[in-house]
């Protein structure tokens, strides 16, 4: 408890010394711009005022409160990153292989909006890191004098900024600071990051357990729809020990995970994670997400407030790492860590997650590694589900067809017992009926279930699939996004539906029509419809014109195709079936001998607890 308490302390007093010390500064600054004009007699007595609060505010490292702001570049094969001097942080870094909607550059960590830093307490101050000048130190190579360094392949170099405590009035002790240490490689995402610790025993408050990291940050748009980006970006973190879990994607939410320990946060977009990783455990974070306005080119505001465990006489160093890069499933897995779990698969359900998993994806990598255009991979993923789900296909044709036949005797037993007190009698003569001619009822309905994983697995995958992104087909530009033959003029707008026309949407809800018809006369003749079921089949996919109309293209044409080939195997198993055998196969199973099933056995049971008189 009391260390829980030490932290949120902490929290709160950076918070309220953050504040203060700004308006501080910041007025003392005025007070000496003003009279520079006034009285210039007056401005080395006024800056020995600033001076003074400088120091009074930031104690031993009052030495490192100015200077001057320099930007060092480390570039690999994959990432462009900047470094500045001033809080020593890693404040830009540029995707080399990836390019905005727009043919921008991709560039994560905004530093016009970004904040990452770490507080503590030196004596009675709260000192800031993020308000600090650092110095540079190449661990590996002599860069003396330079700024900027290349590597590439399997190389790595290792490239520190180093904050020194005060030595006289405008000295650096070399032998006491704190060190931020990356590590870069040439060819992977993910770079080292550690904390280190010089002779910070007798410079640091010895009640210290936690240092705060305040890391607050704007997301910067990178894709074409605005609304679907914002929609899958958030907030994630994975506990020490347990699930991965996340921020609302869909409204503004506050969440301080009290006594928990967490082992990464994730700043997540559509495609791209900045994901900072604890090699033990980041302790009690507050993480907030807020959508900013439509207006410019942000997304929304994130912020977390990390406890991270600390003991000035113990603790040297801090190893952590930040992954900064694509949300592709099998870069994120090889490390073990989860955080491929940020693509929604389908995790709340395994199914979905399997066929995600085991399916779509292994079938988007290959071909996809061959080259080959990601609407032919589509078109082939259609045609391989199709083949594996025929059999249940099949099967659901040969069961409606089955009813049809039957459905001039269910009409006989619907006229025997006309009165709703007979329902009864009517439901057990029915189940007689069926009993006797070798047909299950719910043998067209449990094929259509599952089915109903794969279309929702799909729905949750397509539009975060990285592999769809700015990808190509027919007239699409971005498979990933929504397809758009004609815009509407500026400042118009459908409501729920746009500003512009997705020809793959409107293909897909004709399809979804044509094949509610063919469903309606395969299936629904053999069946008594509920009042106003016919209307609904029909608004549903009307429905979904409006839906689909800002969503992922390639989803669209995943459900078109679906669509076309489920009516060709209509078509198909319908030339198969000769329904006048199927006749005289039924009335043949009318003579045999059967023998009741459960299900029959259930249903005289109830009868007969009702007074009914069972037929033996």
């Amino acid at each position: 408890q009391r260390r829980a308490d030490s932290l949120a302390f902490v929290m709160q007093a950076r918070r309220d010394s953050t504040l203060q010390a700004n308006a501080n500064l910041a007025a003392m600054e005025g007070m000496v711009q003003a009279q520079v004009k006034e009285q210039p007699g007056q401005l080395a007595d006024n800056t020995d005022m600033v001076e003074r609060e400088i120091k009074d505010q930031f104690g031993r490292f009052s030495n490192s409160a100015s200077g001057e702001k320099k930007y060092y570049t480390v570039e690999t094969d994959l990432l462009k990153l900047r470094i500045n001097t001033k809080g020593g942080r890693l404040e830009q870094i540029e995707l080399k292989k990836y390019k905005t909607w727009e043919g921008d550059p991709t560039i994560l960590m905004n530093p016009d909006s970004l904040q990452f830093g770490f507080s503590f307490f030196s004596g009675n101050r709260l000192i800031e890191t993020e308000r600090l000048y650092f110095q540079p130190f190449w661990t590996d190579v002599d860069q003396h004098g330079q700024d900027s360094i290349y590597i590439t392949g399997q190389d790595s170099i290792r490239f520190a900024m180093r904050v020194y405590t005060n030595a006289g009035e405008s000295g650096f002790d070399p032998e006491k600071y704190i060190e931020y240490q990356f590590t870069f490689y040439g060819d992977r995402y993910m770079v080292g990051y550690k904390l280190n610790f010089q002779g910070m025993a007798d410079v640091m408050d010895p009640s210290t357990n936690y240092l705060v990291l305040n890391w607050k940050e704007k997301l910067t748009r990178q894709e074409k729809s605005l609304n679907m980006e914002r929609m899958n970006t958030t907030i994630y973190y994975k506990y020490l020990e347990d699930k991965v879990d996340y921020l609302s994607e869909t409204k503004d939410e506050v969440e301080f995970l009290k006594n928990e320990k967490i082992r990464w946060v994730s700043f997540k977009q559509q495609f791209f994670l900045t994901t900072l990783i604890a090699d033990t455990y980041f302790a009690e974070p507050k993480i907030e997400t807020v959508t900013l306005p439509i207006e410019g080119n942000y997304l929304k505001s994130m912020s977390a407030e990390i406890g991270i465990p600390f003991s000035p006489r113990e603790t040297l160093a801090i190893p952590m790492r930040l992954y900064v890069g694509p949300n592709k499933y099998y870069t994120l897995r090889k490390y073990h860590l989860d955080l491929e779990k940020q693509i929604p698969l389908g995790w709340s359900f395994f199914l979905m997650a399997w066929i995600n998993q085991y399916a779509v994806l292994p079938i988007f990598t290959f071909f996809g590694n061959l080259g080959w255009n990601y609407g032919i991979i589509i078109l082939i993923l259609t045609i391989m589900l199709k083949i594996v789900l025929f059999p249940i296909a099949y099967k659901t044709y040969v069961s409606s067809a089955k009813m049809r036949v039957l459905k001039p005797d269910i009409d006989e037993i619907g006229k025997k017992f006309p009165d709703k007190k007979d329902a009864m009698k009517k439901q057990q003569a029915t189940m007689d009926l069926y009993k006797k001619a070798g047909v299950n009822p719910l043998a067209g309905c449990v094929p259509m279930l599952l089915q109903f994983p794969i279309l929702i697995a799909l729905f949750r995958f397509f539009p975060s699939s990285i592999e769809l992104r700015q990808q190509p087909f027919l007239w699409a530009t971005d498979l990933s996004s929504y397809d758009s033959i004609w815009t509407f003029p500026d400042g118009f707008s459908i409501p729920f539906y746009g500003d512009h026309v997705s020809l793959f949407a409107l293909l897909m809800t004709l399809s979804s029509i044509l094949y509610t018809k063919v469903n309606e006369q395969m299936m629904m003749s053999s069946q008594q419809q509920m009042p106003g079921m016919k209307t609904m089949m029909y608004i549903m996919p009307v429905m979904f014109l409006f839906w689909f109309n800002d969503y992922s293209s390639g989803l669209s044409y995943y459900y078109l195709l679906a669509n076309v080939f489920t009516f060709l195997q209509v078509i198909l198993i319908r030339r198969t079936i000769d329904e006048k055998k199927l006749h005289a196969q039924i009335e043949a199973n009318k003579k045999k001998t059967t023998k009741k099933s459960g299900f029959q056995k259930r249903l005289e049971d109830m009868a007969k607890k009702r007074g009914y008189p069972v037929k033996k």
